[in-house]
């Protein structure tokens, strides 16, 4: 007797997934990411590098500790200084300067690495100068001769014309003077709260070597209320 034939096999029944299969990150996401951490580091301190080197050779802003030079700047006012203005173009009578300490203190004997590091840091906003630095108006250059007679400033015999001055007028009287050359003869805009040029270490600050000039204040940015140009 010849053998039945078998009735085929059903096919399978496919069963939906609720939950498919993740799908496995793909390698060239992966990769992308860890290489974005990996120059992290780099980018910042580049950054860090082109701001510090701003700061130091072309742009800084500077804080107003005092009042000394009202109404043009008042306390707390922010100005920006050109630092590479002074290698382009000569100070001018009527400038408005930033300048280091004149007298500064002694040397704390950082070192090489000591000296690099707190320059450092600066650069970046964390540690203060080891000396003041100031903000005056240039009123005499080298070789003038600058007299103050009841608080009117004369500059080689002429009358200097200061729109600039506070109301409130310091009419005292200082006697001529030669301005030699390499320095800066400067006051401040408040003449009767200001310790310039009139006055030597510790009342006001003497002369001002050029040599130690930083730059040129051109704009207030801060508050945003008292914006302007220098």
């Amino acid at each position: 007797m010849a053998d039945r034939p078998h009735d085929p096999e059903p096919p399978p029944i496919a069963v939906a997934d609720d939950d498919p299969p993740a799908r496995e990150p793909d390698r060239k996401d992966r990769t992308e990411d860890s290489g974005f951490w990996r120059e992290l580091p780099v980018l910042v301190l580049v950054a860090l590098v082109v701001a510090i080197l701003i700061k130091t050779f072309l742009v800084q802003a500077f804080y107003i500790p005092s009042e000394s030079m009202e109404p043009t700047l008042q306390q707390g006012d922010r100005v920006l200084v050109c630092r590479i203005c002074t290698h382009f173009s000569a100070i001018h009578r009527g400038d408005v300067i930033v300048f280091s300490d004149p007298h500064p203190g002694p040397d704390h004997g950082r070192g090489a690495v000591g000296g690099f590091l707190h320059w450092l840091a600066e650069g970046i906003g964390v540690a203060q100068p080891e000396n003041p630095d100031f903000i005056k108006r240039v009123i005499a250059l080298p070789g003038d001769t600058v007299e103050i007679n009841a608080g009117v400033v004369y500059v080689n015999g002429n009358q200097l014309h200061e729109p600039y001055l506070d109301p409130e007028r310091d009419t005292r009287s200082f006697p001529k003077r030669t301005i030699p050359a390499g320095m800066l003869y400067v006051l401040g805009d408040n003449r009767a709260h200001s310790g310039d040029s009139r006055f030597e270490p510790p009342e006001g600050v003497g002369l001002v070597p050029i040599d130690k000039v930083i730059g040129k204040a051109f704009v207030k940015v801060w508050p945003p209320g008292r914006w302007g140009w220098l």
